[in-house]
């Protein structure tokens, strides 16, 4: 039995959160065509992209745009209107909105002014990608998109390289190719990648294997750099117990070139602020 969806009162609106079908419109759930087709108003990311969805569900409902660079007139508008009893539905171009999208300025505008915010689930491109790649997905973290120049993307990447989760990624099609053969170089040519474009499209490819293969097989193939992809990394190994970080490892390095063991141990736990125990103890596992 499907439930109802909660009606705007007189005193304040209701604001949906409208999840839409990543690429598959058989992915619809019928609670969000309800919602877009009782709303007062759609907030769009895109209202010409959105048009054809809203056409194959006879939804007549008007949409306004809502979008990265809409300004905050834009928000007081829409506030006004479920201030004033109308309900307002939010979505994006696909997926669940706020996910690599600026709904959440509305979001947090009217849960501040008390207004009810309704979530309506439904497609999202990461959690299609995770639950196909298999990746570990106990732990993960979503990036969103790296930065488009190399070097800021290699910074982030190099920041990113012990995370010990599954790192997802959004990327852009001409980007694909750089950013793969950057992981490469800064992760490393053997860290487990799967690449995930199109999905529930015609052409849906999930693709898994090391970075520099799947770099190669991309670099091969000009129709892997085409379309909507999710990248996912799988973490780095856990570190063991006696193990250290990247810096104190390179201080201990520098000592244990000119010091004994125990002096070394003695002066690194003064710099890292470690216990000189178990730095006498990693020197001599190293030994």
């Amino acid at each position: 039995m499907t439930q109802r969806l909660p009606e705007a009162d007189n005193a304040a609106g209701v604001l949906y959160v409208v999840a839409t079908p990543i690429g598959n419109l058989g992915d619809m759930v019928p609670r969000a065509i309800e919602a877009l087709q009782s709303a007062s108003v759609i907030a769009a990311e895109d209202t010409r992209h959105s048009a054809r969805l809203l056409a194959h569900f006879s939804i007549t409902t008007q949409a306004v745009a809502y979008h990265e660079h809409s300004g905050p007139e834009r928000t007081e508008q829409l506030l006004a209107r479920l201030q004033a009893g109308e309900t307002v539905a939010l979505i994006s171009d696909a997926g669940t909105p706020l996910v690599s999208d600026p709904g959440y300025r509305l979001v947090r505008a009217a849960r501040q002014a008390g207004i009810r915010v309704v979530p309506i689930p439904g497609a999202c491109a990461l959690v299609a990608a995770l639950s196909a790649a298999g990746l570990p997905s106990d732990r993960f973290a979503f990036e969103g998109f790296l930065p488009s120049k190399s070097g800021a993307r290699r910074a982030t990447l190099a920041a990113l390289a012990a995370e010990s989760r599954t790192l997802i990624f959004y990327e852009a099609p001409h980007r694909i190719l750089a950013t793969l053969q950057d992981i490469a170089e800064v992760v490393g040519p053997e860290r487990e990648l799967v690449l995930a474009r199109e999905l529930t499209k015609t052409f849906e490819t999930l693709r898994g294997g090391p970075v520099a293969a799947l770099a190669e097989w991309v670099a091969g193939d000009s129709d892997q750099q085409r379309g909507e992809i999710v990248l996912l990394m799988r973490g780095a190994p856990a570190k063991k117990s006696g193990d250290l970080d990247a810096e104190a490892e390179r201080v201990m390095g520098v000592l244990l070139e000119e010091l004994p063991v125990k002096q070394a141990a003695s002066i690194g736990a003064r710099l890292t602020g470690l216990k000189k125990n178990r730095l006498y103890q990693w020197a001599l596992d190293r030994e």
